[in-house]
């Protein structure tokens, strides 16, 4: 299945000279959501890993699934303020600004083998502060996986050393 033509480009979004990968469209599509979810979860299903954990928000719709069919336990990694307990956080640049992720100071005890989900990598930032996030924990992350790569981006740069898995690369 040809999924980068089912993944939609938005122009100047969110803004000018940025082009959105809009995954909504795959989203809608039953079949090609499935086959990419199945072809994500076939990648990692023979990995040691004790949780899924996935930023905010695209990554909770690729890496919940995974965590179901996985029978692995799900860590949200959000935007600041949206987590109950008590968190800790991590600032990053984006490439057009710059943000902070949380993450429950509970959610992760030393040794846990961690996977950590996203939709798309482009600048690495995000990313990134995810894996700060999980180390300062003392969780290993195990590999890093990503429905689509922008590789011009070279956001992979900021993650040498890790084991990253895009299924789609652009």
């Amino acid at each position: 299945m040809d999924f980068k033509a089912i993944i939609r480009d938005i122009p100047d979004f969110p803004r000018e000279g940025i082009i959105f990968k809009d995954i909504t469209t795959l989203l809608k599509d039953a079949k090609a959501f499935q086959e990419a979810m199945g072809k994500m979860i076939e990648h990692y299903r023979d990995y040691d890993i004790d949780y899924i954990a996935a930023i905010e928000a695209r990554g909770f719709i690729i890496g919940t699934p995974m965590a179901l069919e996985l029978g692995k336990g799900f860590i949200p990694i959000r935007k600041p303020g949206k987590l109950p307990a008590e968190t800790i956080s991590v600032s990053y640049d984006l490439e057009y600004g710059s943000n902070r992720i949380e993450m429950h100071k509970d959610a992760i005890k030393p040794g846990d083998k961690v996977l950590l989900i996203d939709d798309l990598l482009a600048t690495g930032g995000t990313i990134k502060a995810a894996v700060e996030l999980i180390e300062k924990l003392g969780g290993e992350v195990v590999g890093i996986g990503f429905l689509l790569e922008l590789q011009f981006l070279k956001g992979r740069e900021k993650l040498k050393g890790y084991d990253i898995f895009s299924l789609l690369q652009e």
